[in-house]
């Protein structure tokens, strides 16, 4: 149970709304140069668009075209420091752009982008691009469109295949250097006195229980809530009564919508970056998992944040994309094993959803006359750990202080395994008795250095050893863990973010009562608690996930999948 008695006790330094990638990597920053740090989610961790992402660690080769140079070069910079500092969760990952006759990007303009990007990446430990003619290029990619195919390009990014993990161990190394970190904690106003915000009514979302996170004459708020920046900001108050900080909205977000589809007849190895035969749109076919992931959409948005879906549109879209780059796929609307969509928080700007920047911008609430207060608009995954870096900087400059050196650029994460580290060859002889070596592998790229930690409990309940079900290779001990040392509070944050179970499962659904009994068994968890989960997992997979095509006809969806 969380103390919210001796919360409410404390002053913070440094006040974080927003449990996502960037204000996980805000926390963990604070934290480690001695800032008293108290971060606020209103669902779970990395349950927004860090969840929601195309899962890539990139430079954004495609933002060479907009001149945005500066910012290719920061996310080529941090896609090595998470090579380095996470190389359990981001991996090499190599991309082939096939070169179309008769599309926006020729042949040349690709080859000079290649070149660029090897330069801006001069420090790199990938390895540099290939240019392939039309020849070689047919040869070694037989499956795709030949038509006007006039070569390709290959280069290496990064993948980082479970997002939410990643914001997950910022979260962890957050708390392990004195943070207090809250999921499903709403903030329902921020409460100024003259220029400055004095402290923050929150609620936690299960209990309903009201509490206050309080300030000092020096504190720093950092709003880092996404797409849902401007809504925190309308959260105001003064004197008991409403003062929305600002009247002009930050954020114009667009949404980004996936599929995630089996392997298919055609399937390339490597990861295609493309653009599509219809309206010449760049979007990825990614292998994922054992799956292919295939986006993404590029559309504004304006409606439900916390209801975000891939509408029947976008899905065929990029099942049809996919078709006219690899004929023999024969992708349908019955291939679609899972899609999510989500709202990427970018600057309130006119022009073509693609044009917008990408580029972060830290929004001083000095303008809109409250003095400590510093919102984020923008980020992406791959550069989240320099933006934690510029805005504690900035909540130091804030304060009047002299801000400390940050660590992050060197310290690895807490489930890094390094170069010689003798771990992983002592887990497999201690366990390959009782696990198989996939599942050891599986946890490894998990949880990487805390696999040890996870597997502790079978010891001395080698039930927890079994599977959870037979098409993968995730133990019973994850559900376990996920709860007692990963802050998982539902059944959505442990099967769609502590693991990746719902992705490859039928949604998840015909997992439901094998966690249920782990949980009720080994977690102290009521089977009231448990039933009312159950039906809130459904409605959120419904809501979120389930294509709207198959939910036609009077029985649910849930049922129909899993007849």
């Amino acid at each position: 149970m969380r103390d919210y008695q001796a919360i409410q006790s404390e002053t913070y330094d440094l006040i974080v709304i927003g449990g996502g990638i960037n204000g996980a990597g805000v926390a963990r920053d604070a934290a480690l140069r001695g800032l008293k740090t108290i971060l606020l989610e209103k669902n779970d961790f990395a349950s927004g668009t860090s969840s929601w992402s195309t899962r890539l660690v990139h430079g954004g080769l495609r933002y060479l075209e907009y001149f945005e140079f500066p910012l290719v070069r920061e996310s080529l910079r941090e896609r090595e420091v998470l090579l380095r500092t996470a190389p359990h969760l981001v991996k090499p990952l190599m991309l082939t752009v096939p070169v179309y006759g008769g599309r926006s990007r020729p042949y040349w303009k690709i080859w000079a982008g290649m070149i660029l990007y090897d330069i801006f990446s001069f420090d790199k430990s990938l390895l540099s691009h290939r240019m392939l003619p039309s020849s070689k290029f047919k040869q070694h990619f037989r499956s795709l469109d030949p038509e006007k195919l006039n070569g390709g390009a290959q280069y290496y990014d990064s993948q980082v295949a479970r997002a939410e993990r990643l914001c997950l161990e910022n979260i962890l190394d957050a708390e392990n250097a004195g943070a207090t970190v809250l999921n499903y904690v709403e903030v329902k106003a921020l409460h100024r006195e003259s220029d400055r915000i004095s402290h923050l009514t929150c609620e936690d979302k299960f209990s309903e229980e009201t509490f206050t996170v309080r300030g000092h004459e020096k504190t720093v708020v950092i709003n880092t809530s996404g797409p849902w920046v401007d809504l925190v900001c309308q959260r105001g108050v003064e004197n008991g009564t409403s003062k929305p900080i600002g009247s002009t909205p930050h954020i114009g977000g667009t949404k980004g919508s996936h599929i995630i589809v089996d392997t298919f007849p055609g399937a390339p190895e490597t990861a295609l970056y493309v653009e599509a035969k219809t309206d010449k749109r760049p979007f990825f076919i990614v292998p994922w998992l054992g799956q292919v992931l295939i986006g993404t959409t590029d559309l504004r948005y304006d409606g439900d944040l916390d209801r975000v879906k891939a509408d029947n549109d976008e899905i065929d879209y990029l099942l049809r994309e996919t078709n006219n780059i690899i004929p023999s796929a024969q992708l349908t609307r019955e291939s679609v094993k899972f899609t999510y969509s989500g709202v990427r928080p970018l600057p309130n700007t006119e022009g073509k959803p693609g044009s917008i920047t990408r580029q972060h911008i830290l929004v001083d609430g000095q303008k809109d006359g409250v003095q400590n207060l510093i919102s984020l608009v923008g980020g992406k995954l791959t550069t989240y750990r320099h933006v934690g870096e510029e805005m504690v900087n900035a909540a130091f400059q804030k304060m009047g202080k002299t801000a400390p050196p940050c660590p992050t650029l060197t310290r690895s994460l807490p489930g890094a395994v390094l170069p010689n580290d003798s771990i992983v060859a002592d887990t497999v002889r201690k366990y390959r008795d009782r696990l198989s070596v996939s599942t050891l592998y599986h946890l490894f790229e998990l949880y990487g250095a805390k696999t040890q930690e996870v597997l502790a409990p079978i010891d001395e309940i080698p039930e927890l050893s079994s599977q959870i079900t037979p098409e993968l290779p995730d133990i019973k001990a994850q559900i376990v863990y996920s709860v007692k040392s990963e802050y998982a509070c539902h059944l959505i944050d442990i099967l769609r973010r502590r693991t990746s179970i719902a992705m490859h499962c039928c949604y998840g659904l015909q997992t439901l009562k094998a966690v249920a009994e782990v949980l009720h068994q080994h977690g102290g968890w009521s089977w009231e608690t448990l039933d009312r989960q159950m039906t809130e997992y459904r409605t959120y997979m419904e809501d979120n996930c389930i294509p709207d095509y198959a939910l036609s006809g009077s029985r649910r969806s849930s049922d129909k999948l899993l007849a």
